[in-house]
């Protein structure tokens, strides 16, 4: 017998042969998708626990958002229309030296958790600080991450003393590892410009020494770019591959300032890049050049950056101005089609954080990561291919039921594993203590 059996829906598979299966059926049995298919119109539901009727709307996968920082839901709006050196500097830092303390990341990550649930994001890429709370709250949440503990050459939230940062880093990857099979710990340094050479090599042995990804910020600016080409005389790319850093366990977020020569090199060592298109455009960071990255074979997911500088986690906003964004900066409309953005949205964004052989698509096998989007809505009436419409006219608010590991977490947009009229009441709270 199953224990969930969804259908009346359209099936949009992700799989290697981007099947659309309507009037689809999917079974779910121990958290593990056990049946995808067409149902036959005149076979009765197969045996199970629960059944799901999906009502016409379009079973895909969940979404997989391949950077955050999810605490940073505290600083939504506090600093906006800033250079990033100035909004990092003069602003964010000095906050969270003030204001993020274990309690308010706990805080903080359940709404993330929330607003990431009912806007259909299943799995999550996070890298702060205190990520341990991080990890707490993710885990009761029901949602799927692999969660960075921040590695930095200052004093930061819970590393007062920056000698102890890979000691701190080290010490979360060795209490998450292996507590449930949703949590992948990780570790993440901030940059090149924030972090030592030494920093680096040795955060870099951990990670790989335990398996783990490793995350990085690099290329986000010209001014990075500049200070990187100054000191070393090569490019920041190039500067991480000199001190081995670059693998395919490797995550690098930004990547916007890199030319061809620096595509190849992290395409021959098969490192990952988390494209997180609104952040940068907000900081007026540029953007990067992902058609090529893509066409030099280098597997590039989606992500939206904290809530600081986006300002919200809504992955289908992304996928939207992502397709945008990269026409218009090329001026040609074939790039960037539908099922190029929600490949990076899904099965890509999974293969950058290393989860691709367990999520990302609807088959056989891979867990029961999924989302139910509610289509009987003005915007998304007619509805000629599901896969443009995903990309081009939906929003996070029309997903309707969210499922992680067979779990329900949403229903019928009611959040199943969050007291969502608790941790706004907080959130309002303790957002106006810091305004004041």
């Amino acid at each position: 017998m199953l224990d969930t059996v969804i259908h009346n829906g359209i099936i949009v598979t992700v799989n290697p042969a981007f099947d659309i299966i309507k009037n689809g059926w999917v079974g779910i049995k121990d958290g593990i998708i056990d049946l995808v298919g067409t149902k036959p119109a005149d076979e009765p539901l197969p045996k199970a626990k629960q059944s799901m009727n999906a009502r016409q709307g379009i079973i895909m996968p969940g979404l997989v958002n391949t950077h955050t920082h999810r605490a940073m839901t505290l600083f939504r709006g506090l600093a906006d229309d800033l250079l990033l050196q100035v909004w990092l500097n003069n602003y964010i830092f000095p906050s969270e030296k003030q204001y993020i303390t274990p309690d308010t990341v706990k805080m903080s990550t359940t709404l993330a958790c929330a607003e990431m649930i009912r806007s259909g994001t299943t799995t999550c890429c996070d890298g702060y600080f205190f990520e341990d709370d991080v990890a707490s709250s993710v885990h009761t949440s029901g949602l799927r991450a692999v969660l960075g503990q921040g590695v930095i050459d200052f004093p930061a939230p819970g590393v007062p003393n920056p000698s102890g940062n890979i000691k701190v880093a080290l010490a979360f990857t060795e209490k998450w590892w292996g507590v449930s099979p949703l949590i992948t710990p990780s570790i993440f340094c901030h940059s090149p410009y924030t972090c030592s050479f030494e920093t680096l090599k040795k955060s870099k042995d951990v990670a790989s020494s335990k398996g783990l990804l490793f995350q990085i910020h690099v290329a986000e600016t010209q001014s990075e770019w500049d200070q990187i080409q100054s000191k070393h005389q090569v490019t920041p790319v190039q500067y991480l591959d000199h001190i081995g850093i670059l693998d395919p366990d490797t995550l690098l977020v930004h990547s916007i300032w890199v030319d061809d020569g620096d595509m190849d090199i992290i395409a021959t060592h098969g490192a990952k890049v988390s494209h997180n298109p609104s952040s940068n455009l907000k900081l007026a960071s540029g953007a990067a050049p992902v058609v090529d990255l893509l066409k030099a074979g280098v597997t590039v997911g989606l992500g939206t950056d904290g809530c600081a500088s986006n300002n919200n986690l809504d992955l289908f906003q992304e996928m939207d101005l992502t397709a945008k964004l990269h026409k218009v900066k090329t001026l040609d409309p074939t790039v960037m089609d539908a099922r190029s953005i929600l490949k990076m949205a899904t099965i890509n964004g999974a293969k950058a954080i290393g989860l691709g052989d367990k999520i990302g698509s609807l088959e056989i096998g891979k867990s029961a990561d999924l989302i139910i989007i509610d289509t009987e809505k003005p915007h998304l009436i007619p509805m000629y291919n599901p896969i443009s419409h995903i990309v081009y006219s939906m929003k996070g608010s029309d997903v309707r039921d969210v499922i992680v590991a067979g779990k329900i977490l949403m229903r019928d947009r009611t959040l199943m594993t969050i007291d969502l009229e608790d941790i706004l009441e907080r959130m309002v709270k303790l957002g106006k203590e810091i305004k004041t």
